[in-house]
């Protein structure tokens, strides 16, 4: 992990164009503002995290649907 000290309103730069600058600085949070083009998504970890895993169930739900017709059709062309 690269650790940055920044104070409010200097920034980080991630590739080209994703910039993250410290807006404010509480006792137990920082607000940080997220400047990145469209094309990049920008989530918070557990958004992200929740995102992820809603994928990859969606994914096993669909590998399930995809046996069960096979298995269907399977069993309609035997009989």
């Amino acid at each position: 992990m690269l650790v940055f000290t920044r104070k409010v309103d200097q920034a980080i730069v991630i590739g080209d164009g994703v910039e993250v600058t410290v807006l404010r600085v509480g006792r137990d949070s920082v607000r940080l503002g997220v400047t990145a083009p469209r094309r990049i998504k920008v989530h918070r970890a557990e958004v992200y995290e929740a995102i992820r895993r809603a994928n990859a169930s969606a994914v096993a739900d669909s590998t399930t649907v995809a046996t069960l017709v096979t298995r269907l059709r399977h069993d309609t062309t035997a009989s």
